[in-house]
C-alpha cells in the first residue's frame, strides 16, 4: 500500500534560485497560481453580471460577501468594516485552497504549516501593529487580565504573554493539522479499497465517499475558524479585550 503521506510530498517543476533562496516552481506553487486565477474569475464573473435577478453566480457572491460581512460585525463591530477586503481574501483564498485540493490529482496548499504559518503570524503581526497604532504603549494592558490583583501580576503577565505568543502557533497548526489528517486517512482508505480488490473493497470504499463528504464540509468550517479567529484577533486589538 502506498505510504498516505507521499501526496504531501513536493518536487521541484523548475528549479530556480535568487541570491541563495530556493524559489523554485513546484506543485503547492501552481496550485497557488490556479487558486488566485479560479478564485479571481469566480469574482470577476460575479461582478460583471450587474443584473436585478441575480445569476447563480452572483447570488454565490453575494452570499459569501454577506456571510464575511456577518462575521466581522460580530466579531469586530463596524470599526473592522476596514479591513473586510484583507479578511474577504483571506477567507475566500483559504476556502479556494481547500476545496480545490479535494479534486483528484490536485495538492492542497493548506496541508504545507509554511503555509498557513505564514498566514497566522502576518495576522497576529497585523493584530500587533493595530494594537500599539491605535492604544500606544497602553496596548500592551491585554497582558493584564481586568481585575486582577497587583500582588498577581508577575505570575499572570508571563501566563498571558505565553497566550498570545501561543496564538499563531495554535491558528497554524490548526488549519493545517485538520486539512492534512483528512487527506491521510482519504489516502489510506483508498490504498485499502485496492488492497482488498473486489471482494472487500467496497467497504472501505463506501466510507471513503462517506468522509469524502464530510471532507467538504471540513474545508469551509476551517477556512471560517481561521477567519473568525482573525477578526477576533483584530478585534482584541481595536477594542482592547
Amino acid at each position: 500500500m502506498e505510504d498516505p503521506l507521499h501526496p504531501f510530498e513536493l518536487h521541484n517543476f523548475i528549479p530556480l534560485s535568487l541570491f541563495g533562496l530556493d524559489i523554485s516552481v513546484n506543485k503547492a506553487v501552481l496550485l497557488m497560481w490556479i487558486v488566485v486565477g479560479v478564485a479571481s474569475l469566480f469574482l470577476l464573473k460575479a461582478g460583471a453580471a450587474k443584473s436585478l435577478v441575480p445569476s447563480k453566480v452572483q447570488s454565490m457572491a453575494e452570499l459569501l460577501v454577506e456571510f464575511i460581512r456577518g462575521i466581522i460585525q460580530d466579531t469586530m463591530g463596524s470599526s473592522g468594516m476596514r479591513y473586510f477586503p484583507l479578511i474577504s481574501a483571506l477567507f475566500i483564498f483559504i476556502l479556494f485552497s481547500n476545496l480545490l485540493g479535494l479534486i483528484p490529482g490536485s495538492y492542497t496548499i493548506t496541508s504545507q504549516i509554511v503555509v498557513t504559518g505564514v498566514f497566522a503570524i502576518g495576522v497576529y503581526a497585523l493584530s500587533l501593529v493595530v494594537g500599539f497604532q491605535l492604544h500606544g504603549a497602553k496596548f500592551l494592558g491585554i497582558l493584564v487580565p481586568p481585575g486582577t490583583p497587583g500582588w498577581l501580576l508577575p505570575l499572570m503577565i508571563p501566563i498571558e504573554l505565553i497566550s498570545q505568543l501561543a496564538r499563531p502557533i495554535s491558528l497554524a497548526v490548526r488549519l493545517f493539522a485538520n486539512m492534512t489528517a483528512g487527506h491521510v486517512i482519504l489516502g489510506v482508505l483508498l490504498g485499502l479499497t485496492i488492497a482488498g480488490g473486489l471482494l472487500i473493497g467496497w467497504l472501505p470504499f463506501s466510507f471513503t465517499i462517506v468522509l469524502y463528504g464530510l471532507e467538504v464540509g471540513i474545508a469551509f468550517i476551517q477556512a471560517y475558524i481561521f477567519t473568525v479567529l482573525t477578526c477576533v484577533y483584530i478585534g482584541d486589538a481595536i477594542h482592547l479585550h
